[in-house]
């Protein structure tokens, strides 16, 4: 069960995460990205947005388990041939949103509360920039913020500080618990439900910007099995979870690039739980639920698919015929 203080100290602390990397998005400066040892980039604002959401919830509720992205020791990895450029640039965002007064070891701090393993029966877990890659581009990028209970997920906060809204303005926050979920933009609070087209041709197929993060070739040929005619819904991040779950696609794949590849839980626990609360389904490519109990990653689990729901079965058997075995 999610207590009141849990849902609103998560809540508060997506919401400070997106206001700092709104801020930060389009003005790093050279020496405050990194790449780390699976080649992926990381910036100041990652390690930012990760110490603000741990202090705000640690501030909140107390000690807490936090399975996070990102580690104390990567930042002290990447500051060795330049502090003044990184773990300076990390502690002036995390300022900005926890007050002038908060020290070099507060922040170094924060972010090593995320280096729980995820084995205990309850903890967060965390991407404080999902779509680093979109990040920085100017493109589209989540806060993804999830409680894990005996390995399923209750609670999900999903911050897409760019997404495009229908009344043209930007940005949506979705909070999923409890049977709900609800989407919040400038204009307010609404219901968010996903939505099924009458036929499985007229869907739209959601997967992400980068191929290395999919196989797109598979996607396609998914898609041509399906009679899906319009062309994929590409986007970064898990921005592509809250488009299924407030319709503007019906489906959403993740299909294995690589075989042995294992998918991190903080990519894909709070994006799951609010499709799921928004009447959708997901699962992995062969249709069984995604299970958190394994520490960090879905090593139960082969990619994923995300679907509305209506034709989700009929989805997986297309993944099954184009996939080479496991």
């Amino acid at each position: 069960m999610v207590a009141e203080r849990e849902l609103a100290a998560a809540v508060e602390a997506v919401r400070s995460a997106s206001a700092l990397c709104r801020g930060a998005q389009g003005r790093l400066l050279a020496g405050e990205t990194l790449t780390k040892g699976d080649d992926s980039p990381v910036t100041v604002a990652d390690f930012a947005a990760q110490a603000v959401v741990c202090s705000v919830l640690t501030r909140s509720l107390g000690a807490i388990e936090m399975v996070g992205e990102e580690t104390a020791a990567d930042l002290a990895d990447g500051v060795d041939g330049d502090r003044s450029a990184l773990l300076d640039g990390v502690v002036e965002l995390a300022r900005r949103q926890l007050g002038a007064s908060t020290s070099v070891a507060d922040v170094v701090a924060s972010i090593a509360v995320g280096a729980s393993d995820g084995s205990s029966d309850r903890f967060w877990t965390l991407d404080p920039i999902d779509g680093t890659k979109g990040f920085l581009r100017g493109d589209q990028y989540a806060i993804a913020l999830a409680l894990v209970e005996h390995g399923e997920v209750v609670l999900g906060v999903l911050g897409c500080p760019n997404l495009p809204n229908p009344d043209g303005s930007s940005g949506a926050t979705f909070v999923a618990v409890d049977g709900r979920c609800e989407m919040v933009t400038e204009a307010g609070s609404a219901p968010a439900r996903v939505a099924a087209p009458a036929t499985i041709a007229e869907a739209r197929l959601c997967e992400s910007v980068e191929s290395g993060h999919t196989n797109q070739d598979h996607s396609a040929q998914v898609a041509e099995l399906l009679g899906i005619r319009a062309d994929p819904y590409r986007i970064d991040s898990q921005c592509k979870y809250g488009a299924v779950a407030r319709g503007d696609a019906s489906i959403y794949l993740r299909l294995p690039t690589r075989a042995g590849y294992v998918e991190k839980i903080w990519d894909h626990a709070a994006g799951k739980f609010v499709v799921e609360q928004a009447g959708g389904r997901v699962t992995d490519v062969t249709g069984a639920p995604l299970d958190f109990s394994h520490g960090r990653g879905l090593v139960a689990n082969r990619g994923v698919i995300a679907t509305d729901g209506r034709f989700h079965d009929e989805v997986v058997a297309a993944v099954t015929q184009v996939l080479p075995p496991a």
